[in-house]
């Protein structure tokens, strides 16, 4: 798997790219001597974050990987004796080396779950995990149809989750054809493909697919595929390679990795609606938080079923991960100056820009509760 490094991702090309992104940011671009307050705006430091030195390590989700990169590669306009790695080795893997104590923080496309708490209380020294919803982004259907004529094709749940049951099975059925009026369909094999990882990726669709489908979905939201002898690939990258080497694939995957496959437009109450961030950012503004969130663990209950205009319920939010409590002083500094970056206006800026994941940014109430969160890292 890829281990992404600030100095490597500071290279020419990646910084061209996200050049663009950081001039989105105008008056709000975060300067080497201050620091992001509640709002995301620029303010006289704390002592802690202008002390941030030496390194960190984190690995999650593979989803965040682009982000990730982009923020390590521009964290020096607030930390610059800070070096953050971080391993895309899926959300599974990387909660598991968190509470291991491997690294000092993770992604997750998933909160963590009852046990995974539990045995965070012995990694935190006494502490608690902290969930913070910091990456917002649309899961793309993205299918490998050339020949077709369409920006979009559109489906319902129902349709999509009869496609992955293997009830569906090929392109030019009446029951695509019935969503799709006007859309010459290929007389072609559909060939489903799922991540063979354990993936918060395929946890988030495999719970729209259960709450969307009216009953089609038989499975329970799993981030283990529930069905065994199918097509797959390891991580978002072995996904999408292999639908993109197969004609007639489909599958799923962060947007932000979509590139020129074919994407759906999923049905919306009447209408069908394309990914997009903005249409992401609906959804998770419009859904409760859920009934175990603390202050600390911001888990968000999505509404997968919502009817509201141009909403996209196909929506993963990928959650760092970090202690309340480490064992010494400088890894409760690091993780505080990194993860205040991320939660930034420059630093969400980044990562919504189009060359490096496309992402929704976080509303400024979410941050303010972010932030806070991040504040209350001490050491034993």
């Amino acid at each position: 798997m890829k281990n992404v490094k600030s100095r490597v991702l500071a290279g020419t090309a990646l910084t061209g790219a996200l050049a663009l992104a950081l001039t989105a940011c105008g008056s709000d671009a975060v300067k080497q001597d201050e620091t992001p307050d509640a709002t995301g705006s620029a303010t006289a430091p704390e002592s802690s974050e202008s002390a941030a030195a030496g390194s960190i390590a984190g690995a999650g989700a593979s989803s965040q990987e682009k982000a990730m990169g982009g923020w390590i590669a521009t964290l020096a306009s607030v930390a610059p004796d800070l070096t953050v790695t971080y391993e895309a080795v899926g959300s599974g893997g990387g909660r598991e080396q968190f509470l291991s104590g491997g690294v000092q923080f993770a992604g997750t496309d998933a909160p963590l779950k009852e046990e995974e708490l539990t045995a965070a209380a012995d990694r935190c020294y006494g502490g608690e995990a902290l969930e913070l919803p910091l990456y917002i982004s649309p899961i793309a259907v993205v299918y490998n149809l050339p020949g077709v004529d369409a920006e979009h094709i559109n489906m319902s749940g129902e349709l999509i989750a009869k496609i992955f049951n293997g009830d569906i099975k090929n392109w030019n059925d009446p029951a695509i054809a019935a969503e799709n009026e006007g859309v010459e369909l290929p007389d072609l094999a559909i060939i489903p493909v799922n991540r063979s990882d354990e993936s918060g990726t395929t946890e988030n669709f495999t719970e729209y697919l259960a709450a969307a489908s009216n009953g089609a979905w038989t499975h329970e939201a799993s981030g283990d595929w529930p069905i065994s002898g199918t097509q797959s690939g390891n991580g978002t990258s072995g996904l999408i390679d292999t639908v993109t080497g197969a004609e007639g694939a489909i599958g799923y995957a962060d947007a932000s990795r979509a590139g020129d496959l074919g994407t759906v437009a999923l049905k919306v109450g009447e209408s069908y609606v394309p990914f997009s961030a903005e249409a992401a950012a609906k959804v998770v503004d419009a859904s409760p938080r859920a009934a175990d969130a603390t202050d600390k663990r911001l888990v968000v209950e999505l509404d997968r079923t919502t009817t509201e205009a141009g909403a996209y319920p196909l929506v993963l939010i990928s959650y760092s991960v970090a202690c309340s409590v480490y064992e010494t002083s400088e890894d409760a500094t690091n993780v505080k100056a990194f993860l205040n970056y991320v939660a930034s206006t420059e630093g969400q800026t980044v990562a919504s820009a189009a060359d490096v994941a496309g992402s929704a940014p976080i509303s400024d109430a979410l941050r303010t509760e972010v932030v806070a969160a991040i504040n209350s890292i001490t050491s034993k």
